[in-house]
């Protein structure tokens, strides 16, 4: 869907922001780009709808090379949303919202009304919200408008640039939810451009970690976290990289353990056992320790969950084990994830070869030669 292909942006002072960058997003995919101020993610994001242009090289969408190409025709394809999300302030809510498809060429009734359904699509009841105008409106609110204004003409690229970087971290991550909730259902083709590894990580099919004007890797969040490609990006990703991968690492079958169903009058034949209803759900357990006293259920997770809410969980309680249920199946209990099932869980997910799959091993040696191409590389 969107490609670059030997792209290099130099300034007449000789600053190269962008220097000789090839990549490939596919169709639905959502990429982050992530690095240091100054490396040249936004540059990057902004060749694409002819914000910028480049020096040299070709950015193509959807196979067609965007430097032949009107630019308004162009951008009315693009979404576009900015950290400062932009709207009129003199314009009520679903006005802003209704401003791409009016100006497309659809019905003021029919603009309003694409409006209010993606309103509601970003959590804003249009009843509510629609009326108010901008400074009526929260910051994470505003940043909902922004993107659902985005969104309005139903483009299949959508640029963001540091979207949710202006709200405070518990904002951010409610945004950073919906956002993954919306991007399920429309599947658009998503740039993130954002300073957040952890944002970037927990966003993102594939992360583009820039150097100064370079891609120093591209690849899933897993891999990047488990087998960074230089010592730049092990430096980059962090001594915590094992903790960060909490979040990119699903709750697994093959890492959880049986369920020991507690049977009345049988000999313990454990440290715990549980007692399950009908079906299959998670009524209550007892401790080998304490067998006549019976404990509520602990908090239980869903297959596919992250580790991340897996351990919260765990933490949160004090029994030390996890139900872990299949929602597809009316809740039912199909197994139980330790502290030790975490750990296990880590290490299988870690790539093969990559530092942390050695004991002992911190640095970073592995990943792509330096002339491979991008997108070559495996997705999540």
């Amino acid at each position: 869907m969107i490609r670059f292909e030997h792209v290099t942006k130099r300034y007449a002072d000789g600053t190269t922001a962008v220097d000789d960058l090839s990549f490939e997003v596919a169709e639905g995919e959502l990429v982050t780009l992530v690095g240091p101020s100054g490396c040249g993610k936004t540059t990057t994001m902004k060749m694409v709808n002819r914000l910028v242009e480049p020096t040299e090289g070709r950015v193509s969408l959807d196979g067609e090379d965007v430097s032949t190409v009107d630019p308004v025709r162009l951008r009315r394809r693009i979404g576009y949303v900015i950290q400062q999300v932009g709207l009129f302030p003199h314009k009520t809510v679903l006005d802003n919202t209704a401003t791409v498809p009016h100006l497309l060429g659809a019905s003021r009734a029919e603009s309003r009304a694409r409006a209010a359904e993606l309103l509601d699509l970003v959590g804003l009841d249009p009843k509510t919200y629609g009326g108010r105008y901008p400074e009526q409106l929260s910051g994470g609110q505003r940043q909902r408008v922004g993107v659902a204004r985005a969104l309005a003409a139903d483009p299949p690229v959508l640029l963001m640039d540091e979207p949710f970087g202006a709200v405070d971290p518990v904002v951010r991550e409610h945004l950073q939810n919906e956002f993954l909730r919306l991007q399920a259902q429309v599947r658009k083709t998503v740039l993130l451009v954002t300073h957040d590894l952890e944002e970037a990580v927990r966003l993102g099919d594939r992360i583009a970690v820039y150097g100064q004007g370079r891609i120093e890797q591209f690849d899933t969040p897993a891999t990047v976290l488990g087998a960074p490609a230089t010592a730049y990006v092990a430096d980059f990703v962090g001594a915590d990289r094992s903790l960060k991968r909490l979040s990119v690492t699903p709750v697994d079958p093959t890492t959880l353990e049986e369920v020991p169903v507690h049977r009345p009058g049988a000999p313990a034949d454990g440290s715990w056992s549980v007692v399950l209803d009908a079906d299959g759900r998670v009524e209550s357990w007892f401790s080998a320790d304490e067998p006549g006293r019976t404990r509520p259920a602990p908090e239980a997770v869903a297959l596919g969950a992250s580790l991340r809410e897996a351990l919260a969980a765990l933490m949160r309680g004090d029994a030390g084990w996890l139900p872990v249920i299949d929602p597809a199946a009316g809740g039912r209990c199909v197994g139980v994830l330790t502290p030790d099932g975490v750990h296990r869980a880590l290490r299988r997910a870690t790539p093969a070869g990559g530092p942390d799959a050695a004991s002992g091993e911190s640095g970073a040696t592995s990943g792509k030669p330096d002339d491979a191409p991008a997108e070559t590389l495996s997705r999540r």
